[in-house]
């Protein structure tokens, strides 16, 4: 499953200006994801994150206490990737997860 900032789905396609909270719409794009595929945080077992202008120490402070957030009993493998852009020229972040549902 990929999930990309619920902005492309808004008549304003401008994320939010904190990239704290376009990290944490992002998290909350994907478990809406999950759950219309039946899953939840708890099923993921990898996690990729693209992240647009290299990978500060804030970056990666928002992320590990979303993941403690959304996944509290469990690490799944994170793959963290700086990249040029993404799909459109405002996003920042881009998370893409793999969920195994028995």
């Amino acid at each position: 499953m990929s999930q990309v900032p619920p902005h492309h789905q808004q008549k304003s396609k401008k994320p939010p200006e904190a990239f704290a909270d376009e990290i944490a719409q992002a998290f909350r794009n994907v478990e809406r994801t999950l759950a219309t595929a039946g899953a939840g945080w708890e099923h993921v077992v990898h996690v990729n994150s693209y992240h647009v202008g290299g990978l500060p120490p804030e970056v990666n402070d928002v992320m590990v206490r979303l993941f403690r957030h959304y996944m509290p009993n469990h690490a799944p493998i994170w793959t963290q990737l700086g990249v040029a852009a993404l799909g459109l020229p405002t996003m920042r972040i881009e998370i893409r997860v793999t969920a195994i549902v028995p």
